[in-house]
C-alpha cells in the first residue's frame, strides 16, 4: 500500500467529508441511472452505519485529509443460497485527484479482511452496468459478474 495512504474505521467526527463523497458518488452515478430522483439525495444514513455493528464503514487517509470510503455490511442471503450470510459493499468513493492510486483495492481488502474476521465466506456488490470503469476495476479485485436487475417504468 501507499504508505501516504492509511485505513481506518469511519467515525462521526468524519461525517461532513463522508456526506460530501455521499454526494460525489450520487452525482458520478446520476448520467448512468435514470431512475434516480432529482435534487439532493441520500443514499445513506451515515450516523446509523457507523454505530452499526453488522457494518463496517471504513475511510482511506492521507496525511489528515479523507480520500476514500467504504463499507461491508452483513446480510442475510436467501434460503437457497450456499452461504447463509455474505457482506455486501457499497459506498465506493474515492476524491477524484487520488484515483487511479488503487485506493479502492485497499478499502476492499480491508473490507475482505473484517468479512473474513465476521466468518463471512463471500462478498457482494452492486455495480451500473455501464460503470466499465468500476466493474473492470471490481474484476481485477477478483469479483465475477452474477444477475442483472433490470427495471421498466409503467
Amino acid at each position: 500500500m501507499d504508505n501516504s495512504i492509511s485505513i481506518r474505521t469511519a467515525k462521526l467526527t468524519d461525517l461532513e467529508a463522508l456526506r460530501e463523497f455521499e454526494q460525489g458518488l450520487i452525482e458520478a452515478e446520476r448520467p448512468l441511472d435514470p431512475f434516480l430522483g432529482k435534487g439532493k439525495l441520500h443514499y445513506y444514513n451515515i450516523p446509523k452505519m457507523i454505530a452499526a455493528n453488522n457494518i463496517h464503514l471504513i475511510v482511506a487517509v492521507s496525511n489528515t485529509e479523507l480520500v476514500a470510503s467504504g463499507y461491508v455490511r452483513v446480510e442475510n442471503s436467501k434460503q437457497y443460497h450456499k452461504n447463509p450470510t455474505h457482506g455486501y459493499v457499497g459506498f465506493i468513493y474515492v476524491k477524484p485527484l487520488f484515483r487511479g492510486k488503487k485506493i479502492s483495492n485497499f478499502i476492499l481488502e480491508s473490507l475482505k479482511s473484517w468479512a473474513k474476521n465476521k466468518g463471512l465466506n463471500e462478498l457482494r456488490l452492486d455495480v451500473y452496468h455501464n460503470n466499465s470503469s468500476a466493474i473492470k476495476s471490481y474484476e481485477h479485485f477478483g469479483f465475477k459478474k452474477s444477475m442483472i436487475h433490470m427495471r421498466i417504468d409503467i
